[in-house]
C-alpha cells in the first residue's frame, strides 16, 4: 500500500512539473501576459533580499551601521555603472565583510 501511494504521489508531482514544460511550445500566450512574465526573476529576487537587507535581525534596520544595506546600496551602484556581474559580487561582500569586522 506504501508504494502505491509514493508512486502516486511521485506521478502527481513529475505531472505538474512536467506538463507545463511539455506544453510549452504549443501553448501560446498574449504579449502582455509574456511581458508581465519577463519581470518575475527580478520581482522574487527582490521579494528575498529586501527583507534580508532592511530587516537581518527581526526588525527594521535603517541604519549606516547595517552593513547588510550598506553593502546592498554599493553593489546596486556598482551594478548601474559597471554591469559586471564579478564585479557587483566583489565590491557587495568585499564592503560586507569589511563593514561587519570594523564596526
Amino acid at each position: 500500500m506504501e508504494w502505491a501511494m509514493l508512486l502516486g504521489m511521485m506521478a502527481v508531482t513529475f505531472g505538474i512539473r512536467y506538463l507545463p514544460f511539455a506544453l510549452a511550445d504549443r501553448l501560446r500566450l498574449n504579449p502582455w501576459v509574456e511581458r508581465a512574465l519577463s519581470y518575475a526573476p527580478m520581482a522574487v529576487l527582490s521579494a528575498i533580499i529586501a527583507p534580508a537587507v532592511l530587516v537581518p535581525k527581526g526588525e527594521l534596520w535603517l541604519d549606516w551601521r547595517n552593513p547588510y544595506l550598506v553593502a546592498a546600496v554599493v553593489a546596486i551602484i556598482v551594478a548601474a555603472l559597471t554591469r559586471n556581474l564579478l564585479a557587483i559580487i566583489a565590491a557587495g561582500m568585499g564592503l560586507f565583510a569589511l563593514w561587519r569586522f570594523w564596526l
